[in-house]
């Protein structure tokens, strides 16, 4: 039997990247999955369309998960299709580079709101839902140990969602949901490429410093979602799993 078989997942983000390959991987171990996306309709409905020639069960439901009206939108949504929600999948997230000179009111909040406050919505609504053995998993970023320049407000919100991992996983261990982090190294995805990342000398020096002498790919980190979501991590909770090749 599939790792998933009768679970139902909620994924943030997952239009495109690292969210619609969790959300592919989901439900290729058996769960429904719930594709959430702020503005992408088409990646959207073409994850959905992927996944049922696969034979797998998702929708797309469209929300931004930074409004708490959206957010619960989103977990309504999985409940009234599926009837139950058990896995919730914290991907949505922005960024945008700027050195502190640089760094407005605008920048902050927008990066802030989604990031940060958007995994707080996202999760009240949820946890109304989850019951024991229900799991949430948070994408952070190796960028909170790297720490590179021009990512004042990108670091600290990704610092910001892994303390909230380890306050949660606290608050909702008695009632038995797990909250954990997996914290990507760099991963190419659309947006690595428009933001040049992709083929730049950060990433040249990213992978010489990479053990594993490559950047990530979206599965890499699927794969790691996977198994946070199934009972093979049971026992895990409040931890920060870093996927990044060895890189630190």
């Amino acid at each position: 039997m599939a790792k998933l078989t009768g679970k139902v997942a909620v994924v943030t983000g997952a239009s495109k990247g690292i969210g619609a390959a969790i959300a592919k991987a989901l439900v290729a171990e058996g769960a429904k999955v719930v594709v959430n996306y702020a503005s992408s309709k088409a990646g959207a409905d073409a994850v959905v369309e992927a996944i049922g020639a696969a034979g797998g069960k998702a929708i797309a439901v469209q929300g931004d998960v930074s409004k708490a009206e959206q957010a619960q939108g989103v977990v309504d949504a999985a409940v009234k299709e599926f009837g139950k929600l058990d896995v919730l999948v914290n991907n949505s997230g922005v960024y945008e580079f700027a050195a502190i000179e640089e760094v407005t009111e605008e920048h902050y909040r927008r990066i802030f709101d989604v990031n940060v406050l958007g995994v707080l919505l996202t999760t009240q609504a949820a946890v109304k839902h989850l019951g024991e053995g229900g799991s949430v998993i948070n994408i952070s970023s190796v960028v909170t140990s790297m720490a590179p320049p021009a990512s004042a407000v990108y670091t600290g919100t990704k610092g910001a969602l892994e303390g909230i991992n380890s306050v949660l996983a606290k608050e909702l261990g008695p009632r038995k949901i797990r909250v954990n982090a997996i914290l990507p190294g760099m991963v190419e995805t659309e947006g690595a490429h428009t933001a040049g990342v992709i083929g730049s000398d950060l990433e040249q020096l990213v992978v010489g410093q990479t053990p594993l002498g490559r950047v990530g790919q979206p599965d890499d980190i699927a794969g790691v979602a996977v198994f946070l979501a199934s009972d093979d991590a049971r026992w895990m909770t409040g931890e920060r799993l870093a996927a990044s090749g060895g890189f630190r």
